[in-house]
C-alpha cells in the first residue's frame, strides 16, 4: 500500500505539532510520505521535524533565516526554500492530504492555494474561513477536493451533522471553556497581563490564540466559520460556556433530539477525525471517564463581560468584508497587548472602533477576487486598527 503524501503548512504551531505526534503514532514514515513542512520563523524546530521526517521541503516563512535553515539541513538532501511566496507553493505540491495549520492572515493565501488543489485541506486556520469562507469552500468543491475542519468545535459538528437531515437543523451549539476569566470581575480584566491570559486551564495552544478564548474571540471567530461550513445564519448559532471542555458541540434538530461529540481536551482526536475521514483511525487517544469527571456544567456567556462574542455576531450578520474586518482588528489587537502596549479590555474596545470606523470602501477591494477583497479588508482594518491603538497609547 502506498504511503500518503502530506503538506503540513505550520509545522512548528501547536496544531503542526499535534499532527506529527499523531502521525508518529499512526506509521510514521511507513505510512506518511512529508512532501513539505513550512514555519514562520521557528527554524530550529523546523530543521528538527525535517531531519526526522525527510519532506522533500522545508520552509521557513522569515526569509533572513534561509541561511540558518540551509547550514542545519546541510547534506540532508532536503531542499529549502524561503518567503511568503515559496510558503504558498508549498501548498501546491500535489500532497493527498494538507494540514493548513498557520495561525492568522498569513494563512489565507497557503489555505486559498491548498483549495484549489482538489485535495483534501484539514483546514486549522479560523482566518480562511472567517475571511472568505464560502469562497473557498467553493473553491475546494470546484477543483474535486473537501475542507475538513480540525477546531474541535467543528470537528463536533462536522461529526455529528447528518448530510442527508442539513434541512432540518434547527439550532448549532458551540461550547466554549470560558477561558481563565470566566469568573473573574470586570474590574479586575483591566489589569490582565499577557502571562495570565495564555495560561488556558484545559487547552494547551499558542500565545494568539490561548488570547483569543481569554476574550471569547475565538468563539466569535468560530461562529462565523460554522455559519460558512455548515450553511447557518447566526440566529441558528449559538454559544454555551462548558468549563470542562468534554462536550465539544452539539447539532439539534427538528424532532427534538440533540446530538454531541464528546472527548477529553486534546487536539489530536480532531486531527485524527480529519486524517482518516470517512475511516476512523486508531491511536493512544486518552480515554473519555465520565465516572471520573462526575459532572458536567453549563452557562449562558456573559456579553457584557465578554464583548468580542457580541461583535463577532454583529459582523456575521452585517456579511461582506466585516467579518474580515473583526478578524483583522482583532489580530492586531492581540498583538499589540502581548507587547504590553494595551490593556486586555482595549482588545474588544479596539476592535469595535474599527468595525464602526471602516468606511472606505476602496479598502475592501470590490473588484477583486473573493481572496483579494479578504486581504484588502484586512490590510484597511489593520490600519484602522493600529491608529486606535496607537491614539489609546498616547492617552495613557
Amino acid at each position: 500500500m502506498s504511503r500518503r503524501r502530506i503538506t503540513v503548512l505550520g509545522s512548528t504551531g501547536s496544531i503542526g505539532v499535534s499532527t506529527l505526534d499523531l502521525m508518529s503514532r499512526t506509521g510514521g514514515s511507513d505510512a506518511y510520505q512529508i512532501d513539505a513542512l513550512t514555519a514562520g520563523s521557528n527554524v530550529a524546530l523546523l530543521a528538527q521535524q525535517a531531519l526526522s521526517w525527510r519532506p522533500e521541503l522545508a520552509v521557513i516563512a522569515d526569509a533572513a533565516l534561509k541561511p540558518e535553515l540551509d547550514a542545519r539541513l546541510a547534506g540532508s538532501g532536503i531542499a529549502t526554500a524561503a518567503g511568503d511566496d515559496a510558503v504558498e507553493a508549498a501548498a501546491t505540491a500535489g500532497s493527498d492530504w494538507i494540514m493548513a495549520a498557520i495561525v492568522g492572515a498569513a494563512g489565507l493565501r497557503p489555505a486559498w492555494a491548498a483549495a484549489r488543489m482538489g485535495t483534501t485541506l484539514a483546514l486549522a486556520n479560523k482566518e480562511s474561513l472567517v475571511c472568505c469562507g464560502p469562497a473557498l469552500i467553493e473553491a475546494a468543491r470546484q477543483a474535486g477536493g473537501q475542507v475538513i475542519p480540525v477546531d474541535s468545535e467543528h470537528s463536533a459538528i462536522f461529526q455529528v451533522l447528518e448530510p442527508h437531515n442539513r434541512n432540518v437543523v434547527t439550532r448549532l451549539t458551540l461550547t466554549a471553556s470560558g477561558g481563565p476569566f470566566r469568573t473573574l470581575p470586570l474590574a479586575a480584566m483591566a489589569s490582565v497581563t499577557p502571562e495570565q491570559a495564555v495560561a488556558h486551564p484545559n487547552w494547551s495552544m499558542g500565545a494568539k490564540i490561548s488570547v483569543d478564548s481569554a476574550t471569547m474571540a475565538n468563539k466569535g471567530l468560530e461562529m462565523i466559520e460554522a455559519a460558512y461550513l455548515f450553511g447557518m445564519e447566526a440566529g441558528r448559532i449559538e454559544v454555551l460556556v462548558h468549563p470542562q471542555s468534554i462536550i465539544h458541540s452539539m447539532v439539534e434538530y427538528a424532532d427534538g433530539s440533540t446530538l454531541a461529540q464528546l472527548g477529553p481536551p486534546d487536539m489530536r482526536t480532531p486531527i485524527a477525525c480529519a486524517l482518516a475521514w470517512p475511516q476512523r483511525i486508531a491511536w493512544p487517544a486518552p480515554r473519555l471517564s465520565l465516572a471520573e469527571i462526575g459532572a458536567l456544567t453549563f452557562e449562558a456567556p456573559d456579553e457584557t463581560r465578554f464583548p468580542l462574542l457580541r461583535l463577532a455576531r454583529q459582523a456575521l450578520t452585517v456579511g461582506g468584508a466585516a467579518p474580515a474586518i473583526f478578524n483583522a482588528a482583532n489580530e492586531t489587537a492581540v498583538r499589540a497587548f502581548l507587547d504590553r502596549k494595551i490593556g486586555f479590555l482595549d482588545i474588544a474596545a479596539t476592535v469595535s472602533e474599527t468595525l464602526d470606523g471602516f468606511v472606505d470602501a476602496n479598502d475592501s477591494g470590490a473588484g477583486d477576487s473573493p481572496l483579494e477583497q479578504a486581504l484588502g479588508a484586512d490590510k484597511g482594518a489593520r490600519r484602522l486598527a493600529s491608529e486606535a491603538i496607537s491614539r489609546r497609547a498616547q492617552a495613557a
